[in-house]
Parts: C-alpha cells; sequence; structure tokens
C-alpha cells in the first residue's frame, strides 16, 4: 500500500510505517495538490495542519481506505464523507497527554506570575518586579472544561499546586473526578466560580465559540483563562471585549 505523510513525523514512526508499505511524504500541500496526490494513496497521515475535506475524499475516488491522525482532534477531518466514501479515520488519543497537560500546568503558572512579560522586560533592559508580581495560585478556583484525558492530568497537577479544581464535561463519569478530588459541576457553575479557566474540549459544533459574550458575563472579574484544545472553542471577539472591560485578566 501507498502512505501519505503529510505532515512532519518523527523518523521513528516513518521507519515503523515502511514495514508496511511505501511511504512518500510530502509536506506543505494545498488543497488542489493533495486532490491531484490523493487517488494514487491507500492512506494518509495528517496532524493538525491538513485539512481532509469532502474535495480530498471525491478526489480519491474510493481507494483512500484510512486516515490516521497523529494527535488526539479529528475537527480537521470530514468524518462524514469518510463514512460515505468507506475510508476509516483514526487518531491517537493517548499519544500526546501528558505533554499537553504539562504545557497547560506550564502556560498556567506563567501567566499567573507573569513570566513572559518579566523576560521581556529584563531583556529591555528594564527592572519591573513591582509591576510584574503576578498573583499566587494557592487556594484559587480552577475549572477544568473538558475532563478527558489531558483535562483530568491537568487537574491532577493543579491539586498538588494546592488549586481547588472544579470540571465540567457531559461525558465525564463522575466516580473518576472523585478519585481524583475534583468537582463535577454544571457549565454555568464552572465559569461562574473560576478564578482560572482551563479549556481541554475537542471543536465541535456544541462547543464551537462556547466561551462568548454571554459565557463571559458569567464570569468573575479578573477571570484567567489557558487554552490548550482549539482556538475555535473562544468566540475572539468577545474575548478582545473581556479584555477590554477586564472581566479577563489575561
Amino acid at each position: 500500500p501507498t502512505i501519505l505523510v503529510s505532515e512532519k513525523l518523527g523518523e521513528p514512526g516513518l521507519q515503523l510505517l515502511r514495514s508496511f508499505g511505501n511511504v512518500e511524504c510530502l509536506y506543505k500541500l494545498t488543497t488542489d495538490e493533495l486532490c491531484a496526490k490523493i487517488g494514487e494513496c491507500d492512506a494518509l497521515i495528517v496532524r493538525s495542519g491538513t485539512k481532509v475535506t469532502r474535495q480530498v475524499f471525491e478526489a480519491a475516488k474510493g481507494r483512500l481506505k484510512v486516515v490516521g491522525r497523529a494527535g488526539v482532534g479529528i475537527d480537521n477531518v470530514d468524518l462524514q464523507a469518510a463514512t460515505e466514501f468507506g475510508c476509516l479515520v483514526v487518531n491517537a488519543p493517548t499519544a500526546n497527554t501528558i505533554a499537553a497537560a504539562e504545557h497547560g500546568i506550564a502556560l498556567l503558572a506563567s501567566m499567573a506570575r507573569n513570566v513572559a512579560q518579566s523576560d521581556a522586560s529584563m531583556k529591555a533592559g528594564k527592572w519591573e518586579r513591582n509591576v510584574y508580581v503576578g498573583v499566587s495560585l494557592v487556594g484559587k478556583t480552577l475549572s477544568v472544561l473538558g475532563f478527558g484525558k489531558v483535562g483530568s492530568e491537568v487537574a491532577r497537577r493543579a491539586k498538588g499546586l494546592g488549586m481547588h479544581v472544579i470540571a465540567h464535561d457531559p461525558y465525564a463519569p463522575a466516580d473518576r473526578a472523585r478519585a481524583i478530588g475534583v468537582d463535577l459541576v454544571s457549565f454555568d457553575e464552572a465559569v461562574s466560580a473560576a478564578d482560572f479557566i482551563s479549556l481541554h474540549m475537542p471543536l465541535t459544533p456544541t462547543t464551537n465559540k462556547i466561551l462568548n459574550d454571554e459565557t463571559f458575563g458569567k464570569m468573575k472579574k479578573g477571570v484567567r483563562i489557558v487554552n490548550v484544545a482549539r482556538g475555535g472553542v473562544i468566540d475572539e471577539d468577545a474575548l478582545v471585549r473581556a479584555l477590554d472591560n477586564g472581566t479577563v485578566a489575561q
């Protein structure tokens, strides 16, 4: 079989693929270039940058049998079109769980203590320690929106930092949350009680722009938000308004 890899993968992954078929690595393809090539391929491996649209499945003319997403979210693949053309879509849901969770905690701590701003200030030859004091994480309420693999790992680590953690996820089992010491609450309670919000939900029609003017209106003044999910879960125009009026501090 011919396997097309449209985004950069680690060499060990490529070596594994080569033991199963003919691997072609073609990066940064335009939609037209991908459509022109896909009719020669049995499998396609993507990350988040390649959009596998209905146009791509139509161009494959039934030869494409599987699309593999090297990561968690599959919102860049048209699942309806894949189903119609008999193409399997698979992902790697645990591949980057810990890396994403650690990244989320790094951003949380960095934001709370203004690490990036302090660094830029010092590199500009200034010493403004009173300007960038920041806020403490201990005793603050963190709302984890999306309590799946990454969200639950973020919760574990935040508990270790002395934070009170609550979560919202309509699909998460309550016993798993209780085992970590996390309370599952309604969406409105999660956003209204939070000092910090960490987003870990997929981008779906339900979650698209779920943080909007109405949602920001329910939040505490001075809330801080970390997004290690998809940009599209936040209405960016509404976010700018919330930053301007002081609802969102960072």
